[in-house]
């Protein structure tokens, strides 16, 4: 089916401005430090872009006459080429040498660079040891003949700090199928290996196995178990081996028949194996590699009023190259140098903008969150309001995958604190006086009321629900059992006390 006129001239428009929106959604969803990359990264890659100098510094004889000219440069909407939008291609245009020997920068400049990368550096916690790193400098201090050493790197492969160090997987799969039986010796031999080595625990194919590790070193989370008794250590392992299910489902009085101990000493070695690591390699998890930098400021005035600013102080002020322009209208220039420059300018340009809207969007979008949720800023997170990203994106005319990516991975700094912008939207409910009741107050409510019942006889979740429509929160009994869940409280039955 043929298309109309206008649908031709519609469809055309859209894949013209296609590269400038897919470039500015890209930069709307960069965080201040990833932005500063991308910037530094397309002045390497495009040389009609510089840093702006600094407004002593005096770069042109006449401020008009080059804001003409780069004007002139950058409107060329009406050409045809499709390979203006061709922005990585054009690297291989063959330019002349000479261009290369034009300074785009000064020394100072670049340092200036090196300065915020050092600055930026600063922010970042070192990266900490591996796991891997942790145990494999263990077994270079063991005196180990070549094949034990291979095989227990080989299990050290295995293992991840994500798991908490568990071997999920048999050592049989670093064997042959017709493996001999001097070889599954090898392999247990190393796994014994693996398991002597610190933290406590790590090579554990399962909970029991891992806790019963640390019984038999005598070690804990936060120091030794050296001074137990052998009655102690023989009472842990024998929970630990044959009725951990019972324990972690907090059937104490089946525990206590089975075993013929009272309650009180079953809480006492519970109590005991609550101070052994279960996920004894999780420590080496790196959660602190990345610096969190605030992409925007809430200043409160004297009569508090807020307002936002853009933090963007960490990324370079570039502009087009006066080289460049200058060398467009010269009459020497080739046609090739011309048109590569041209299309240079153009990607410059679409970068300035990209970044200008960005600023701008995020601002408007910060705004309006902060006019939303003010009495959380004021008074805390607990007195945040349901929030959709549909209703900012109302509020600031745009569509709602703008605003998902304007929130995406950004921070603002309040006077309260740093928080990420999706922490403040929320789902929520209906209260019993009509107004909306955030999840996160409904959460706040629900620990409360689990930390004041009586640990003898906890509250179910049918009576959560009641307590919780006494304090004007209707939530459904489904509900609770989910938030219970992902907040890490355990059922009634294992929360209940039976000492």
């Amino acid at each position: 089916m043929r298309l109309s006129f206008s649908q031709q001239i519609r469809q055309q428009q859209v894949q013209k401005l296609a590269p400038r929106m897919i470039q500015s959604m890209e930069i709307l969803q960069l965080s201040v430090m990833q932005l500063q990359e991308r910037i530094e990264q397309e002045m390497t890659e495009n040389p009609t872009i510089e840093l702006q100098q600094d407004s002593h510094e005096d770069d042109s004889p006449a401020e008009s006459e080059e804001y003409d000219i780069e004007k002139e440069l950058v409107v060329d909407q009406d050409s045809d080429n499709a390979d203006d939008f061709q922005r990585l291609d054009d690297m291989h245009l063959d330019v002349p040498d000479h261009f290369d020997e034009q300074p785009r920068i000064s020394a100072d400049r670049i340092q200036q660079i090196a300065d915020h990368h050092h600055d930026a550096l600063a922010n970042i916690v070192e990266k900490p040891e591996s796991l891997q790193d942790h145990l494999e400098s263990q077994l270079h201090d063991l005196d180990l003949d070549s094949a034990t050493l291979d095989m227990a790197k080989r299990i050290l492969s295995m293992l991840q700090a994500e798991d908490g160090g568990y071997l999920k997987n048999p050592v049989r799969e670093l064997l042959p199928r017709d493996a001999t039986v001097e070889e599954l010796a090898l392999a247990e031999h190393g796994l014994e290996v693996v398991q002597s080595l610190d933290p406590s625990g790590i090579g554990a194919r399962d909970l029991s196995e891992c806790l019963r590790i640390q019984v038999l070193q005598g070690t804990q989370k936060n120091g030794r178990l050296e001074w137990l008794s052998n009655t102690d250590k023989n009472d842990l392992l024998l929970l630990i081996d044959e009725h951990i299910d019972d324990l972690t489902h907090n059937r104490l009085p089946l525990v206590q028949k089975k075993t013929g101990l009272s309650i009180e000493r079953i809480d006492e070695l519970v109590a005991l194996i609550g101070e052994l690591d279960p996920m004894p390699g999780a420590r080496f998890v790196d959660h602190h590699n990345q610096a969190v930098t605030a992409d925007l400021v809430l200043h409160e005035s004297e009569d508090g009023q807020y307002s936002v600013t853009v933090e963007d102080s960490w990324v370079p002020t570039i502009r087009i190259s006066r080289y460049y322009r200058e060398r467009l209208s010269d009459p020497k220039a080739t046609k090739e140098e011309k048109e590569y420059i041209r299309r240079k300018v153009n990607a410059a340009q679409w970068l300035v903008d990209a970044i200008q809207q960005r600023r701008s969007t995020l601002k408007s979008v910060a705004e309006a969150i902060v006019d939303v949720q003010q009495e959380s800023l004021k008074h805390g997170l607990e007195r945040i309001v349901p929030l959709k990203m549909q209703q900012i994106a109302d509020v600031v005319g745009v569509h709602v995958t703008t605003v998902s990516r304007a929130v995406d991975d950004k921070w603002i700094q309040t006077p309260r604190g740093l928080y990420p912008l999706k922490r403040f939207f929320v789902g929520g409910t209906v209260g019993e006086d009509g107004e909306d009741v955030a999840w996160d107050i409904i959460r706040i409510k629900l620990q409360e009321l689990i930390d004041q019942e009586n640990k003898a006889k906890p509250h179910s979740d049918d009576e959560l629900v009641r307590r919780l429509k006494e304090a004007g929160m209707t939530v459904a009994r489904r509900t609770i059992t989910k938030y219970r869940k992902k907040m890490g409280i355990p059922s009634s039955r294992q929360r209940k006390d039976w000492s």
